[in-house]
């Protein structure tokens, strides 16, 4: 057996043995933050830490291990691209980040995400990172030119509120980052902001019938992995989490659909994404903090996407629980 094979073994058997243990205590109905911990203590075994974490901005004692160690879901770096009818793994209902820059336009499926959750790439000579987290169903596009820098990013095999810390490679020494806070929470950057990029999540089916020009992440990754395979999907259809989460904020249930809208002054709308009217809604228009920004929904594929919005408006997708738990004074709009 090959030393690359048996590194893909060892990395899904971590990867098994973190979702086994948390399927053991959801058939258990165990949903506690004393449970979660427990959970944490028992998998932190399978992956070290690395980090120097003396100037962390966020509580050192609440940073878990997530199961695979630093790398062990290996980040996408030169990643390449098929055409649309190329991509014939992805179904129309599959969900895909896609980004536009120019003339350019791309979609990162969800089914490949789920195995990398980080795709370093870049477009007209701007290098970004679309990140994603299964547990927070948290998908952000950074830019890499970061105040440190132009920065690659690697999964750390870490958490923070059940989300993943991001780390940037080749820093002396290298910092931690968090995905919904787009800020450094470690090291040299902390304190420091990434700048987040338009982007959108929505079905194949609607960003290929929207921009049929689309270039596709190829599944052709260089990784052994089945990509036809969802390892979240009991996950998701449970409403418990895997990892102790605070504040739990229990206006919605926890793992509700959000697009999050914020403003460089730092105010933020979270809105719902199920809307009660059947299939695309014209465009509604919001304001926050003097700023105008409209969004579309659409209830038969169960997205969101930002149509319009003036300048210093950003937006990311996320779950209730995770967002909220980042940005407690976040207003809900419920319309």
């Amino acid at each position: 057996m090959s030393l690359k094979l048996r590194i893909m073994m060892a990395i899904s058997i971590s990867i098994g043995v973190a979702l086994s243990l948390w399927s053991t205590l959801e058939s258990q109905h165990v949903d506690d933050h004393s449970s979660a911990s427990s959970l944490s203590r028992l998998i932190i075994q399978h992956g070290g830490v690395g980090f120097d974490l003396r100037n962390a901005i966020i509580p050192r004692n609440e940073i878990r291990a997530g199961g695979p160690p630093k790398d062990g879901i290996p980040a996408l770096t030169s990643p390449t691209f098929v055409g649309a009818n190329e991509a014939d793994f992805l179904s129309p209902s599959d969900r895909v980040v896609g980004v536009r820059s120019g003339a350019n336009v791309r979609a990162y499926p969800i089914r490949i995400l789920n195995f990398h959750e980080i795709v370093n790439d870049q477009l007209d000579e701007i290098p970004f990172a679309v990140t994603y987290c299964p547990l927070c169903d948290s998908a952000a596009v950074f830019d890499r030119r970061t105040p440190l820098g132009v920065r690659e990013f690697g999964v750390s095999g870490l958490l923070y509120n059940s989300n993943v810390l991001i780390y940037d490679r080749g820093g002396q020494p290298e910092s931690l980052w968090s995905q919904v806070l787009g800020e450094g929470v470690s090291g040299p950057a902390a304190g420091k902001k990434l700048k987040t990029l338009p982007m959108e999540l929505v079905t194949w089916g609607e960003w290929k019938k929207m921009h049929p020009e689309t270039k596709v992440l190829s599944s052709k990754t260089g990784h052994i992995r089945d990509y036809r395979h969802n390892p979240y999907a009991q996950y998701f259809n449970s409403p418990n989490l895997m990892f102790p989460v605070q504040p739990l904020d229990r206006t919605l249930p926890a793992k509700t659909p959000i697009l999050v809208v914020w403003t460089d002054e730092g105010k933020a709308n979270a809105h719902r994404i199920a809307e009660p009217d059947p299939g695309m809604s014209a465009a509604r228009k919001y304001t926050l903090g003097g700023k105008s920004y409209s969004i579309a929904f659409n209830k038969t594929s169960q997205t969101a996407r930002v149509t319009d919005a003036d300048s210093g408006v950003f937006w990311m997708h996320s779950f209730w629980f995770a967002w909220k738990a980042f940005h407690p004074e976040t207003e809900l709009i419920r319309d």
